[in-house]
């Protein structure tokens, strides 16, 4: 949150100082400045977009722990059954650890970073290894935090939400998974949406 604050406040300050050297200098000049007039109103509003998120972000760390998990599986495409394509990692059911959900990356933006690093062929030789271990917030079969490692394996980086698209769109049922009637308040409480407190049956 600190860090999109000091970039928000960055972009628009860079912003507003050029725009003021280029009404005291030639025409251009203005010209000179433009690529950096459109970029950084861009980023601008993409860090404007960026808050929710962050609060979202927040209210997960607070209902549920970090788990530093090793050998999650991920990739690129479609995962079997999932209802989305995209990138995705693949976590253990909380009530059936045989069983496996995927978690989708829905939201694209600012998923470039994961999409490098996923399992692969593509993946260059070393990137995998700086999502290992992952870090992890949440419960797959609704909604969590992923991160990377920080320096040393501490202070979790790099941190997305990822969630279960009918959480968030109430075009879709929700799918409970079997979870009982703690666990779907408690995903309520992290702030999953369209969620009722009676589970469901589980298939």
């Amino acid at each position: 949150m600190v860090m999109n604050v000091v970039g928000l406040v960055g972009w628009a300050g860079g912003w507003i100082a050029l725009l003021g050297i280029s009404t005291y200098t030639p025409n251009w000049v203005v010209w000179v400045f433009m690529p950096y007039f459109i970029y950084g109103f861009y980023r601008f509003c993409n860090q404007l977009t960026y808050f929710p998120w962050a609060l979202r972000m927040r209210r997960i760390l607070r209902a549920y722990p970090w788990q530093i998990l090793h050998g999650v599986p991920s990739g690129l495409g479609k995962y079997p059954g999932a209802r989305d394509d995209g990138i995705w990692f693949e976590f253990r059911d909380p009530a059936r650890p045989d069983e496996k959900i995927p978690l989708v990356f829905i939201r694209h933006q600012r998923s470039y970073w994961w999409l490098k690093r996923m399992d692969s062929p593509c993946t260059k030789p070393g990137r995998r290894a700086q999502i290992e271990p992952l870090w992890f917030a949440g419960d797959p079969r609704f909604l969590g935090v992923v991160a990377a490692p920080g320096r040393g394996g501490k202070a979790p980086k790099r941190l997305h939400v990822l969630y279960q698209r009918p959480l968030f769109d109430s075009r879709f049922v929700p799918e409970t998974w079997g979870a009982d009637a703690a666990a779907i308040e408690l995903a309520r409480h992290a702030g999953a949406r369209h969620l009722d407190t009676t589970p469901q049956p589980s298939a």
